[in-house]
């Protein structure tokens, strides 16, 4: 009997209800869009009918010289749905999956209607859930999102009954030459993105072996650090950051003065990796607010953002045992692995700790941030493990806590549970 009451009236987490259909993000363009406003690409072309012979698709390649990427000559035609009568659309799961052309011919290759490019099967039927990364200048985001997708695919997929792949083979063979392999098989350190290199997303699912679960999609946008604080630059990007479901805010400790005059008073005659200039953090959330969250409901974000303090290995040269900053014994020098849940006792200890070291080093920029972000949390990793010293690691690449951000945003967006200990 007792149990019957408890079971009454102990309070259930609700259910989530799965919706017909979702709104599309598309992961190259960003551009916010219905199912049923999908175009398609024809699966065959014609010589005797112009509509449907091999031709310039203009979208498409317009989207490709933003990115420096060379112009495709000719390609199968775009059908809009439009143009083709009801009963030849064909639906799954309650989207827009296909159409028949006039030839009797089945398209089922769907378009983004703003850049053209080809959209993720899962789109529509599941959340596009993108998750973005911002930082200043020399912040290392190259260099996090190669070890965060190194981790990911190497063992926490394997830790929440998961895999993460990349997108497609193209993606693959590009993250695996120019990003992973330099990395963690040759520990050479990653130039910083320019800002006139543009680099097109890098897109990963995030997949549950559990097929109740929608996969994640995660888009992996590389942006320039200089274009953090330059507006006409974070303008091309506004909509990749307002349609994230989830922001990875980097802050390298020695962009907060009073950190780098104590890490280079330390450091002494082997400083590592050190840069002339350094964007303060507080600029880039500024120049956040002016181009997008300046135009929300009442000028605050409410996106999930893990701030993601960086280079936490660097920290040792200022720790002490009663240390006014940092303590010798703190969570940040110890990895930490969660499995199947967010460990929440765990999680409140990083977050508490970052939190109030980020008040004490930079205080202006912890109040930008509580008057734009309602809801934040405090991390600290380090994509290397160590310092690197004229641009190579010694010794073997080891990760410190990079998943953690990522595995809170996925507790937010109601992917996973949050237990105590």
């Amino acid at each position: 009997m007792l149990s019957f009451l408890k079971n009454m009236f102990e309070k259930k987490p609700p259910v989530k209800e799965r919706l017909p259909f979702y709104d599309i993000v598309c992961p190259y363009c960003f551009a916010k869009f219905e199912p049923d406003q999908v175009v398609f690409r024809a699966t065959h072309h014609r010589q005797d009918d112009e509509d449907y012979a091999l031709q310039e698709d203009e979208i498409l390649n317009h989207y490709r010289d933003k990115f420096g990427l060379d112009a495709i000559d000719e390609l199968e035609a775009i059908i809009d749905p439009e143009s083709i009568p009801e009963e030849n659309h064909l639906y799954v799961d309650n989207v827009l999956a296909g159409v028949t052309d006039r030839y009797g011919m089945v398209s089922k290759r769907r378009l983004c209607p703003k850049c053209h490019n080809e959209l993720p099967i899962t789109a529509g039927k599941a959340p596009s859930n993108i998750i973005s990364i911002v930082g200043a200048s020399q912040v290392g985001k190259s260099v996090y999102m190669t070890s965060l997708i190194h981790t990911l695919q190497n063992t926490t997929a394997n830790h929440f009954d998961a895999a993460c792949m990349p997108l497609n083979a193209q993606i693959s063979r590009k993250f695996r030459e120019n990003y992973e392999a330099p990395l963690f098989e040759r520990g050479q350190l990653l130039d910083s993105t320019q800002k006139e290199k543009r680099q097109e997303p890098f897109i990963f699912q995030f997949i549950f072996k559990d097929s109740e679960k929608a996969p994640l999609i995660l888009v992996f946008f590389d942006v320039a650090g200089e274009g953090m604080v330059d507006r006409e630059y974070l303008e091309l990007y506004a909509a990749h950051v307002k349609n994230s479901s989830g922001i990875l805010f980097l802050v390298d400790p020695l962009q907060i003065k009073t950190i780098r005059d104590r890490v280079m008073l330390q450091a002494g005659d082997e400083p590592g990796e050190f840069t002339a200039r350094y964007d303060e953090p507080r600029e880039v959330v500024i120049t956040l607010f002016e181009n997008f969250i300046g135009y929300q409901e009442q000028s605050k974000t409410n996106i999930p953002t893990a701030v993601v303090l960086t280079k936490s290995d660097m920290l040792h040269l200022i720790k002490e045992d009663d240390g006014e900053y940092i303590k010798s014994n703190s969570n940040v020098f110890r990895n930490f692995v969660h499995e199947q849940y967010l460990n929440t006792t765990e999680f409140e200890n990083i977050n508490g700790e970052i939190s109030r070291f980020i008040e004490k080093v930079d205080r202006p920029f912890k109040d930008a941030l509580e008057v734009y972000f309602t809801n934040t949390a405090y991390f600290a990793v380090s994509a290397l493990g160590s310092n690197p010293v004229n641009q190579k690691v010694s010794g073997v690449v080891t990760p410190i806590r990079v998943d953690e951000p990522f595995i809170w945003l996925m507790h937010q967006l109601d992917y996973i549970e949050g237990r105590e200990r």
